[in-house]
């Protein structure tokens, strides 16, 4: 078997001062890690794991064997890597702090909102407003739901659904993502002004959207989802679902960038809810800064989904704001620099919160040794 190592922040710190400078900032972002576990596998099965600190990193580095020492140091360089901003038609988005995607859903069937805005343009249009004057900085436009049970949608269906709105987005001056697996609905929604491809099936349900997303300039999401085919929910197998989730997405990350697409133009998503148990959901949120170690954004969609009913005596989705902020805070804890929800002026509040803890920690030097 080929050996893996994986280093995982598990320390955070409020700011480098708190730590006496002893802290790397995580992924550009306002968050600090210090402490970190650096995992060896040998196929999938765990052989070692050992704490160092940020100061002890070097030193454990140059000890590495050979066959894991250049990718070590490679998930360390990312680990402190600050991310480029996304340049989506005149608006720039920059990810030294949180940002906001705000979810359209075009369906009938979407878990949440299904139906709310399909039939409904003037409606749909109101939302999307209302959500780019909360301050979304995205919005995401999806014609198809990836519930687990959906059926798939015909193309020209999510055609239908998708492109009129994103055509009323761009002429609002939106930065947009679209939610789609189908090349056809990707290249049409580009042409009517949309910026992000945000694929559930990261690329693989149909061969041409590698070609199209390469020779676009357009970013894109790839997203976790054990799934290969219609049903993106089912044939997961995991032995650590984080490390698993890990392996995965740089595979197909390294065939995205195979493929022609640079790797600026890369966001990832670990996939909650896609085929995951609840304990598993759980294991891979509290490791979501392990993510950080592959080198690009990193996207979170855990608005109102089923792990937040689980825990909450199977409260309905439109009952889940509060589980849903406190996974947004957890994920800013975390780092993540996109947050995609449905619930835009209450996160946007969460993440002003979070943004003026931040900068107050930041600027206290009172927990300094020397003040």
């Amino acid at each position: 078997m080929t050996r893996k190592i994986y280093i995982r922040p598990i320390g955070m710190a409020e700011s480098p001062q708190s730590e006496d400078g002893e802290a790397i900032r995580l992924a550009g972002t306002m968050v600090w890690a210090n402490r970190f576990a650096i995992i060896v596998r040998d196929g999938r099965r765990t052989i070692s794991r050992s704490r160092v600190s940020s100061a002890e990193m070097p030193q454990a580095l140059v000890a590495l064997p050979d066959d894991l020492g250049a990718s070590a140091e490679r998930q360390w360089a990312n680990l402190r890597r600050v991310h480029g901003p996304l340049q989506c038609g005149t608006r720039v988005i920059r990810f030294e702090q949180p940002q906001v995607m705000g979810i359209l859903n075009m369906t009938p069937d979407s878990f949440s909102d299904g139906g709310k805005f399909l039939d409904d343009a003037a409606n749909a249009s109101a939302h999307a407003s209302a959500m780019l004057e909360s301050g979304a900085a995205i919005i995401d436009v999806g014609g198809e739901s990836t519930r687990p049970g959906a059926a798939a949608v015909w193309e020209g269906d999510e055609l239908k659904r998708v492109i009129p709105m994103v055509e009323r987005l761009a002429a609002m001056g939106a930065a947009i993502s679209v939610d789609t697996r189908r090349p056809a609905v990707m290249q049409a929604s580009l042409a009517a002004g949309a910026h992000i491809l945000n694929d559930v099936s990261a690329l693989r349900y149909d061969p041409r959207s590698l070609e199209l997303a390469a020779a676009s300039a357009a970013p894109v999401v790839l997203m976790h989802a054990p799934g290969p085919g219609d049903d993106l929910h089912t044939g997961g197998d995991f032995d650590d679902v984080a490390l698993d989730v890990f392996d995965w997405l740089a595979a197909r990350r390294d065939a995205c960038l195979a493929a022609g697409i640079p790797g600026d133009r890369i966001l990832l998503d670990p996939g909650f809810g896609f085929g995951l148990t609840l304990a598993q959901n759980l294991a891979l949120f509290n490791a979501l800064p392990l993510f950080h170690a592959l080198g690009h954004p990193l996207l979170v969609g855990v608005s109102r989904k089923r792990m937040i009913g689980a825990l909450s005596n199977e409260a309905p989705a439109h009952e889940r704001l509060g589980g849903s902020l406190a996974l947004a805070v957890k994920a800013m804890d975390a780092g993540a620099h996109v947050l995609r929800v449905h619930d835009v002026r209450e996160t946007i509040q969460a993440v002003r919160v979070w943004r003026g803890l931040r900068d107050a920690a930041l600027t206290d030097f009172s927990c300094t040794p020397d003040a």
